[in-house]
């Protein structure tokens, strides 16, 4: 991490209502969703492969800083956002998006998948800030080396691709070897949690299945409502969808045909009725349970910050 970037850093975290980043969520995180986001006081953030071309991904930037600025224009003090970028070599474009990113001078990159080292002098050299996720102990090092400002902890129960590993064992094992921003996801879904992360040594908490059914989301009416009428249990771990370990809603992998999750091979999915695996097999987390109507981006944030508040206070803490 640079010096500046560092500072770069911080300064985006103090300039936050909570220190919450909405996680991107395929499927969901659309500029709408963003930009309400940063509207409410907390980094937005998209995947960059949802735009599914590199012409649209031109276009959702576009619609994002205008909306940003309209916002600024008014008086708001909308917060930064953030682009999630798949670094992987498989992912035929991430050059290209890369150089949409800096091009727009995307105040944060989340690089995920891959090892993050090919993108951070790029992002660095225009003053943004690169965040990674990482799933086991045994990537520390190498993100470290990197050069990226933070971790994304990727614990048990993160909605979409997951870690396994609990937070209480995860967090302290990467504290000893960073001493940067620690970012916890995983099943953080209320202003507790996000006390918690904070009194387990996390900076800020990764909260995404709150959000999927927000009137903001891209989710469809049906993943909106199989998502309120979810509990944990619902929620099912395989890596038979995409190839890595992800979290998906129940209904969602049935309704294919899905029902040996253990053990069917990736992509082998009775897809009837027009179904397509991709767009109809959706993700959440364990925290899916705390989301029981659907509700505005604002509201959402209201509660979580006079949740977050309260226990703040109940723990003697100052915010």
């Amino acid at each position: 991490m640079s010096r500046e970037s560092g500072l770069r850093w911080q300064e985006i975290v103090d300039s936050l209502r909570l220190p919450v980043i909405v996680a991107p969520m395929f499927l969901v995180s659309g500029p709408r969703l963003v930009v309400a986001s940063c509207r409410a006081g907390l980094m937005g953030s998209f995947p960059t492969a949802y735009a599914r071309t590199p012409e649209d991904l031109e276009h959702w930037f576009v619609e994002i800083e205008r909306g940003l600025h309209v916002a600024r224009t008014m008086g708001e003090a909308a917060a930064p956002y953030a682009a999630n970028l798949i670094v992987h070599p498989t992912n035929p474009r991430v050059d290209v998006d890369l150089d949409l990113i800096c091009a727009h001078r995307v105040p944060v990159v989340i690089a995920s998948v891959g090892n993050p080292s090919r993108i951070v002098e790029r992002v660095h050299e225009y003053g943004g800030v690169v965040l990674t996720d990482i799933a086991r102990v045994s990537h520390v090092d190498k993100a470290i080396a990197s050069g990226v400002d933070g971790l994304i902890l990727l614990c048990a129960g993160a909605g979409g691709h997951t870690g396994w590993i609990s937070p209480f064992a995860f967090l302290p094992a990467v504290r000893e070897k960073f001493d940067g921003s620690i970012i916890l996801a995983g099943a953080i879904s209320d202003g507790r949690g996000i006390n918690a992360a904070q009194a387990l040594g996390a900076d800020m908490a990764y909260i995404g299945t709150r959000f999927i059914a927000t009137r903001e989301s891209d989710a469809s009416d049906e993943y909106r409502a199989m998502v309120i009428e979810s509990v944990s249990d619902d929620i099912i771990l395989s890596a038979a969808v995409s190839g890595l370990p992800a979290n998906w809603l129940r209904g969602s992998l049935e309704r294919l045909g899905y029902t040996d999750w253990k053990n069917a091979p990736p992509g082998k999915f009775s897809a009837g009725n027009n179904l397509k695996a991709w767009r109809d097999i959706w993700g959440a987390g364990h925290g899916v349970g705390a989301t029981r109507k659907i509700a505005s981006v604002p509201e959402i944030v209201a509660e979580l910050e006079a949740d977050y508040r309260r226990y703040s206070k109940q723990l003697g803490r100052t915010t």
